[in-house]
């Protein structure tokens, strides 16, 4: 188990003192503090909500302590709401969500598009003089496997000031720090300029059709909106607990997954074909395998490995950060970022083969074989372009290669505004001695949906991560430091209050 420090900033000191505070013992979960709730929901047994911080002026140093138990304390119940995808179910936390912003006053709707699945909206209202901000969020979770977790992934358990669960990064923890930094403003009563919307969706992680619903047939929700704070951007932290870079999310690469579908003769296993479908489908993988697409220096990788070269402390990759495309003419260069895991998708298309099938029997050779691909392209790639590149490189035509369905472009936002400035400013002054600069998202998130309504969109993580904890996303043992959390909802009160307040 890791115990590390983060940078003794004013701001976040407060923080570390809630990770002792919150401590329990292993395997314990956090004690209710009004004694046992109902278990309205429909899922885990959930909790009364702690006492509320009753701020009434600018939050003080004891008040953010406050605020970060409940916010753990809230992290906590939500992860107990088990909405993993499928089915999602997500009607569940949408109707916790509106009690939990109804006991400070603040009204909420609830949008079934389809059973179970549902969507929330909130509004705190500004006087109007500037265009609505949007805190969005999903609901949803992947699946998890409590056997390879050292902690039940919907328990919500706290151990060694970490609380572990599935969301707990991604994103219900982000969720909660929008959620407490909107309750926040609301109690000190600050004065807003604009509307501060909470739009939490449904279906993020397998379709996301929870904010197609919304851009689609509800666009009226945030309609008029200048700005969106989303999941899908980065505040790294090395081992000593020192944040090192934080990454303002502008962009996305775009999904393009595939079907590969080789055709043979079907026959016994003992008697061999020449045309084995299952083999033919795997001379073809192994040729997709080997092709190495170009590296493509996009103006935003550039920007992001410039801020990476500023705090690298070994000369060679400094300067090969700092210069990526002479890097890449250099072998070693080369071969530094073909190895690099981020680096890699970064600066390229990419090609994953992550599901198989053949036959149903180990004795029957199928007349069938089947592979899913997940490619993800660069800004300013054309899909079908690359697709027909991958079909020359299989060059079998008893293998075809076919879109599994829609694509979209990928999508950009402009870094210099009221808002980016504001996430510059905050982070800076936590965090003097890291980058901070725009970022290109490997994957996707629901943002793509909100930038084509012309809403600028951004990714933003609101408290630290260090690389180990970051594996947990989609993986086990998920979990957000206690204390982390509770600087996530002061970092985001802090930006609001400079880009929506009067």
């Amino acid at each position: 188990m890791h115990r590390n420090r983060f940078s003794a900033t004013a701001g976040l000191a407060a923080f570390l003192l809630l990770a002792g505070a919150c401590r329990t013992q292993p395997g314990t979960t956090p004690a209710p503090a009004g004694g046992p709730g109902l278990d309205s929901y429909g899922s885990s047994p959930v909790r009364e909500t702690p006492r509320r911080a009753a701020l009434i002026a600018a939050p003080g140093e004891a008040d953010w302590a406050d605020v970060g138990r409940e916010a753990t304390e809230l992290l906590a119940q939500y992860i107990r709401i088990n909405t993993t995808n499928p089915p999602g179910n997500e009607i569940v936390a949408a109707r916790w969500l509106r009690d939990v912003l109804a006991r400070d006053g603040i009204a909420s709707e609830i949008f079934e598009y389809a059973p179970g699945r549902a969507n929330l909206v909130a509004r705190l209202a500004g006087n109007g003089s500037a265009r609505p901000i949007v805190l969005l969020n999903h609901m949803d979770v992947v699946e998890a496997s409590p056997e390879f977790w050292s902690a039940d992934p919907f328990a919500g358990t706290i151990r060694d000031g970490y609380l572990y669960g599935r969301g707990a990064q991604d994103m219900k923890g982000e969720a909660i720090a929008q959620l407490m930094a909107m309750l926040v403003l609301k109690r000190a009563n600050v004065p807003l300029s604009r509307d501060v919307i909470f739009l939490a969706t449904a279906d993020e992680e397998a379709g996301s059709f929870g904010a197609a619903w919304v851009a689609r047939e509800r666009p009226d929700l945030v309609r008029g909106a200048e700005f969106l704070i989303n999941e899908g951007g980065s505040m790294q932290a090395d081992e000593d607990g020192r944040v090192t870079s934080v990454g303002i999310g502008v962009t996305e690469k775009a999904p393009f997954w595939l079907n590969a579908t080789a055709r043979g003769t079907a026959g016994h296993g003992s008697r061999p074909t020449p045309d084995n479908a299952v083999e033919r489908l795997i001379r073809a993988l192994a040729r997709l395998d080997a092709h190495e697409t170009p590296f493509v220096v996009t103006p935003v990788a550039e920007r992001v490995l410039s801020a990476r070269a500023a705090v690298e402390r070994d000369p060679r990759r400094r300067e090969w950060l700092g210069d990526p495309a002479a890097a890449l003419r250099d072998p070693a260069g080369r071969a530094f970022f073909a190895s690099h895991t981020h680096y890699n998708a970064l600066l390229r298309n990419t090609i994953s083969i992550t599901r198989l099938q053949g036959s149903g029997k180990v004795n029957v050779i199928p007349p069938v074989a089947r592979a899913e691909i997940d490619v993800r392209l660069l800004p300013g790639q054309d899909p079908q372009a690359f697709l027909a590149e991958l079909r020359g490189i299989v060059n079998d035509t008893l293998v075809t290669l076919d879109p599994q369905g829609v694509s979209w472009p990928a999508t950009e936002s402009p870094m210099d505004n009221p808002l980016t400035r504001a996430l510059e400013d905050v982070a800076r002054r936590h965090f003097p001695n890291a980058s901070v600069a725009p970022s290109m998202l490997t994957g996707f998130t629901d943002s793509h949906h909100f930038r084509r309504l012309g809403i600028a969109s951004y990714g933003v993580a609101s408290y630290p991560a260090t690389e180990a904890e970051s594996r947990g996303v989609h993986g086990n043992d998920e979990r957000v430091r206690v204390a982390a959390l509770g600087f996530g909802v002061r970092y985001l009160y802090e930006v609001l209050v400079r880009v929506a307040g009067r």
